[in-house]
């Protein structure tokens, strides 16, 4: 037998203890995770409150992927979708879910919650679950994660020499916009024009480090 997760060689159960720990911290933090998505849904542009404010439409969310999750059919659906299978699968009452979709969302994960000690031993669909759980958290944390910073192309270690002999050997980059790489470290500006140069100064030094 095994995790139907992980894979992990298991004597008993459906998930091992590490795979329900990590389903349950998931399932946990998903309430969370849904009312952060709203601020996600200011608008990327104020309506004007004067005169030529009345009666215009209103803004487009700044992320139609997060107005999906938030709506009726994104986190909410397939949460209820594992109630009602569970429920049905223990013999439960299959009742309705009304409400708000942020209520719909936190009753949901505190009835599977609920649910978790059988569904980790006896379950069979335990590990599609599980698996869902895992990608819906994933889904909604990298659109409430910022973007990394576009830190522009590396170019290669900075071959300026100060006035003692020594090598800076900075990582060079050339920044988004720019027209010269310029170091950070120690502020020596390489334009276009010495690009070749730049490059052999660079391979020359590769190739030195590489023999001593």
């Amino acid at each position: 037998m095994i995790c139907q997760l992980c894979e992990v060689a298991l004597d008993d159960g459906m998930l091992c203890v590490g795979c329900t720990k990590a389903t349950r911290v998931r399932l946990e933090a998903l309430p969370t995770l849904y009312r952060g998505l709203g601020v996600l849904l200011t608008p990327a542009g104020g309506v004007g409150q004067g005169r030529s404010g009345k009666g215009g439409p209103a803004p487009i969310p700044v992320s139609l992927d997060v107005l999906d999750v938030r709506g009726p059919g994104g986190m909410v659906e397939p949460l209820e979708s594992w109630v009602d299978a569970v429920r049905h699968d223990r013999g439960r009452p299959e009742h309705p879910h009304p409400g708000s979709p942020e209520g719909r969302v936190d009753r949901a994960v505190g009835e599977l919650l609920g649910h978790m000690p059988w569904i980790a031993v006896s379950w069979p669909e335990a590990g599609d679950f599980a698996r869902e759980i895992r990608e819906l958290a994933r889904a909604v944390s990298s659109m409430l994660r910022p973007p990394a910073a576009d830190r522009g192309t590396r170019i290669g270690n900075c071959p300026a020499v100060d006035p003692s002999g020594a090598l800076c050997g900075a990582v060079l980059r050339l920044a988004p916009g720019e027209k010269a790489v310029r170091c950070e470290w120690c502020d020596t500006c390489y334009p276009p024009y010495v690009w070749a140069q730049l490059k052999t100064w660079i391979d020359e030094d590769a190739r030195a480090s590489d023999a001593a």
